[in-house]
């Protein structure tokens, strides 16, 4: 068996490449996450071939239902596969099973808004979407804030004030953040400013989203700052909150906020 991983447009149908629409044409059957979707996008350029739907429903199902081909594309909804969609559980097994699989480049979201964000991009930490809620989604978003590298995480609209709100608490409202809504589509949108200003800004979110923060500004010397904060007469949490927004780990920032001067 031979799967190739083939990207597909986010918005714009132009940005698909002419590699993969060859590969489109060359293979026994498509399969992919959404059978509407793709084949929109194959009849848009003229192609005809099976559909097969292998979503994370179904993925389970691949090796029975990809058996009567022996040369079969894969594409999810929109992107590069297996970057936060079941592309990536698909690869796994398929190498397990001894298949040969190849991955053609092409389009993705993450990249785009993290070059218009105009935040450092030489070192950079993709997470994603981040856990819905309870203890992992605290201690992913701490991570993401303690890698002392530019951030980048998808977020859905529903969830983007609760998730910039979070992230104010975490880093500080006045942190710097680039949401990119719609990339490549008709209402593509690039805001720049800080958390708090994202929070104004987006009051009714439409969309899919892409966050880009940069990395905090890390305090040289923790102890001189807790010492300078104490005499500007901060204390106790005050304290704590101030010298994490710093940049100061928060169990240094804790244990800083109990020492007496």
């Amino acid at each position: 068996m031979r799967i190739v991983l083939v990207p597909t447009p986010i918005g714009n149908l132009k940005d698909i490449t002419l590699r993969a629409l060859e590969t489109f044409r060359e293979v026994e059957a498509v399969a992919c996450e959404d059978t509407r979707r793709t084949g929109f996008l194959l009849h848009h350029y003229g192609i005809q071939k099976p559909l097969v739907r292998l979503d994370q429903h179904t993925l389970h199902r691949a090796k029975e239902v990809l058996a009567p081909y022996a040369h079969v594309a894969y594409a999810t909804d929109a992107g590069t596969p297996g970057i936060s969609d079941p592309g990536a559980e698909l690869v796994r097994m398929a190498l397990e099973w001894g298949w040969h699989v190849e991955a053609l480049p092409g389009p993705t979201a993450f990249l785009p808004a993290l070059i218009l964000s105009g935040f450092p991009t030489h070192r950079f930490t993709f997470e994603g979407f981040l856990p819905k809620g309870g203890k992992e989604r605290r201690e992913r978003m701490e991570r993401l804030r303690n890698e002392g590298r530019t951030a980048v995480l998808y977020e859905s609209p529903h969830r983007l004030r609760r998730t910039l709100k979070e992230l104010a608490d975490l880093y500080g409202p006045g942190h710097k953040v680039a949401v990119v809504r719609e990339l490549t589509k008709l209402h593509e949108e690039v805001f720049r400013g800080s958390l708090e200003e994202a929070l104004d800004h987006f009051q009714t979110p439409r969309g899919e989203f892409v966050l880009v923060l940069p990395p905090l500004e890390r305090a040289q010397d923790p102890v001189a700052l807790a010492q300078t904060l104490r005499a500007q007469g901060l204390k106790g949490r005050g304290l704590r909150e101030a010298l994490i927004r710093a940049g100061v780990g928060r169990n240094e920032a804790y244990r800083l906020s109990l020492e007496e001067e």
